[in-house]
């Protein structure tokens, strides 16, 4: 499970072996050998050589940002990257540390560290009905005499105050994701790789909050990027590539201190607390409309329609 402890044991690494040894003994004959995949970096020159930034992509497919990585540690003029990546993905030990060795950051959601700590409880996984009535009462859009009778029982093995306790849990917990991300940018000059979609989906959807929040809060310029085609050269769930074309188009990175100003900050924040994301709401999300917009215009037209007609 990754919790507050498991965070505290992540060693995020300038020059991370587990990445080397992926790309050079998976995804390389992969690329080249079993299948013949071309991956194209369009307006690289937007991309930052010596300066940290966070990359905003749309999330396609379960492995769009492997290419990418690849495809800029073989042209060895880029730092090397993290990626946020869900703490589900952390659910099988083995796979766990193949993630930790790749020097990923696992952002856990509140609804992920109630499914665990309940399962913890009990050993068996929640029911998805128990689990929606159970999150909708934690998020206060339920009240507990409404509660259906699997829910109530779940709460009573959770705890009277299990609401408060996990609310203030996950601020924790989040904060240690925060710090890790401080860390990657300004101690090990690791790029950032983030889904502002928050989840996988081959048309653009609306984007979160979490990666404007970062941004904001450290200063740090957003390279939005448009993934094409992954979805087809990884059109399942194993970690094997079809033939293929990936293009990734690059934009033009946004500054805090310019295309992005309006918005900022000046006063310091806590990240991701549900203060700050109080206060600076407008902000947040003034962000996040233009970094998702402006990935809109590097895809491709069939990916763009859900997003436009948001």
């Amino acid at each position: 499970m990754v919790d507050l402890e498991y965070l505290k044991k992540i060693k995020l690494v300038a020059n991370p072996i587990g990445q080397k040894v992926v790309g050079t003994l998976m995804l390389m004959p992969n690329y080249n050998l079993f299948a013949k995949v071309d991956i194209v970096i369009e307006n690289k020159e937007n991309i930052p050589r010596k300066e940290n930034v966070i990359f905003a992509m749309n999330h396609t497919d379960r492995f769009n940002y492997w290419p990418f990585q690849y495809k800029l540690w073989r042209l060895r003029d880029y730092p090397y990257t993290t990626v946020w990546v869900k703490g589900k993905y952390y659910k099988n030990a083995i796979l766990a540390k193949g993630l930790d060795l790749c020097n990923l950051i696992p952002v856990p959601s509140m609804g992920y560290l109630v499914e665990e700590i309940y399962k913890q409880r009990v050993n068996r996984a929640m029911d998805k009905g128990v689990y929606r009535a159970v999150k909708d009462f934690i998020d206060g859009k339920l009240e507990k005499a409404h509660l259906p009778n699997g829910a109530a029982e779940a709460l009573k093995i959770l705890g009277d105050n299990f609401a408060e306790y996990i609310r203030a849990y996950h601020e924790r917990v989040m904060d240690k994701v925060a710090e890790l991300s401080k860390r990657a940018l300004h101690d090990k000059k690791l790029n950032i790789i983030i889904f502002p979609e928050g989840t996988r989906s081959v048309q653009l959807a609306e984007g979160r909050t979490g990666l404007a929040q970062l941004a904001l809060h450290t200063g740090t310029k957003i390279v939005p990027i448009g993934c094409n085609n992954s979805e087809q050269v990884y059109p399942g769930n194993l970690p094997f590539a079809k033939s293929g074309r990936i293009i990734y188009r690059a934009g033009e990175p946004l500054s805090v201190d310019d295309q992005l100003k309006e918005f900022k900050i000046k006063e310091g924040f806590t990240l991701f607390s549900k203060e700050s994301q109080k206060r600076y709401r407008d902000n947040f999300e003034g962000v996040t409309k233009v970094v998702m917009t402006r990935i809109g215009e590097l895809l491709d037209e069939r990916y763009r329609q859900v997003y436009n007609e948001v």
